[in-house]
């Protein structure tokens, strides 16, 4: 561990911002605060990440550690307590000066703090709550924080620091807690899921008092996330969907986060893995975590013990199509709501179109492509008034033959191209 002391400002924000890369789960906010005319800034819930709105602004925030001194010794991450890194230290009131002159700047429409383990963790949870109560109450910011939670912090520290946040994070880190012990020795399931529970339910509790009382402080308004490391320590797609599953289910979780693995320390317990993220990988199973929730689907229709993999080739949602031929071909002019869902090609958007106009008459292939239907997945498994666009065959190697290959496929419209959608873009993916 290499200390650093009479850092410029400057200097320590290069570090600190640097080390909180690897950390993904911070992308919408989810809250909404106007601004009551006695502060600076507000939140709006169509979301704050590193990325560019659908209106085409750019929405970021400030991301950063506390600190990157840490006590625990974690073996995938690079601010273990036994690696030979540059290390810093905010004082709160440092924090609190960076955010809001970033924000006056336009340069942030909020902060996403986090830390290393400096001292005990009730030590860093209290360094924590300190910061976001000052920055609340002494410089009036009235901005996004998305603040993470210290496993092992005392819970009246959590409970505190809950009021002055709009979201609040604690990393799962791995799916199974033999890999948890393994790899991150300091950590435990019962440090960790013991403040997701009490974010869950302290949050749930404070909703029904403003309900009742209209009006008063608000806990974690927009929920809480985690993430999950991909890749590190052999688990199947199968078992990371499973887990995230209990997540949204047990624990109310707004997003899980999945983060390709990537290797920084030299460690005989890592995967000799490439520097580069396998991000194909982290990418399908944040299109079958869309289906989990928004498509009705559960994991186990996805993912099973016997196939616990995803296709690296297809989306999930084709690849559940094919393995299912026997539900479709799905009439477009009948079908219901949640059984247009799981046709490839159609999101919640268009299938929500499809149920409105056919109130009025009939559908074609012509009005399912002004609806943004994607027809090159779909086409196979859909039918407009009893007929198919061209004369596909219901077949699995057929239809996989022409779906990894388009060029097999006559184009629907020489004036119209197609993209898979990213997770950011309206509907996310069809």
């Amino acid at each position: 561990m290499i200390i650093q002391h009479n850092l410029e400002l400057g200097e320590k924000l290069r570090i600190l911002a640097d080390a909180a890369k690897y950390d993904v789960s911070c992308t919408s906010s989810g809250a909404d605060r106007r601004n009551d005319g006695t502060g600076l800034g507000n939140a709006v819930s169509s979301g704050i990440c590193h990325s560019f709105s659908a209106d085409g602004r750019c929405i970021s925030l400030l991301k950063i550690l506390l600190t990157n001194e840490c006590v625990f010794d974690c073996r995938y991450c690079l601010n273990r307590s036994s690696n030979d890194v540059l290390r810093a230290s905010f004082t709160p009131e440092e924090v609190c000066r960076l955010t809001v002159e970033f924000y006056r700047r336009n340069y942030i429409e909020g902060l996403f703090l986090s830390s290393g383990i400096v001292k005990s963790p009730g030590y860093t949870m209290e360094l924590l709550y300190q910061t976001v109560r000052k920055l609340r109450t002494e410089f009036h910011f009235q901005g996004y924080i998305h603040l993470k939670a210290i496993p092992g912090a005392p819970p009246e520290l959590i409970e505190k620091a809950g009021f002055f946040a709009d979201r609040m994070s604690i990393n799962l880190e791995f799916p199974t807690a033999e890999s948890l012990g393994r790899l991150a020795p300091h950590k435990s399931r019962k440090t960790i899921l013991g403040p997701m529970r009490q974010i869950q339910l302290k949050a749930r509790e404070n909703k029904n008092e403003l309900a009742l009382r209209q009006g008063g402080p608000r806990f974690v308004p927009a929920g809480q996330s985690t993430q999950m490391i991909i890749g590190a320590a052999g688990e199947s797609d199968y078992q990371i969907l499973m887990t995230a599953e209990a997540l949204y289910r047990q624990f109310a979780m707004k997003r899980v986060f999945f983060s390709a693995f990537v290797n920084v320390n030299m460690d005989s317990a890592l995967p000799m893995v490439p520097r580069a993220p396998v991000l194909l990988r982290e990418h399908r199973l944040y299109q079958a975590d869309w289906l989990l929730r928004f498509y009705g689907f559960e994991a186990e229709e996805l993912l099973s013990p016997g196939r616990p993999d995803f296709n690296m080739l297809l989306d999930p949602k084709c690849d559940w199509a094919l393995r299912h031929l026997e539900q479709f071909p799905v009439e477009i002019n009948r079908a219901d709501y949640h059984t247009l869902l799981r046709v490839p090609g159609i999101g919640v958007r268009s299938a929500g179109k499809i149920v409105r106009a056919r109130q009025y008459g009939t559908l074609t292939f012509e009005d399912l492509k002004k609806m943004r239907v994607v027809l090159k997945r779909a086409v196979y498994f859909i039918t407009c008034g009893g007929r198919m666009m061209y004369r596909t065959r219901l077949d699995e190697d057929y239809i996989l033959r022409n779906l990894l290959d388009p060029r097999e496929m006559p184009p629907v419209d020489p004036d119209i191209t197609y993209r898979q959608l990213s997770l950011f873009d309206g509907e996310g993916w069809r």
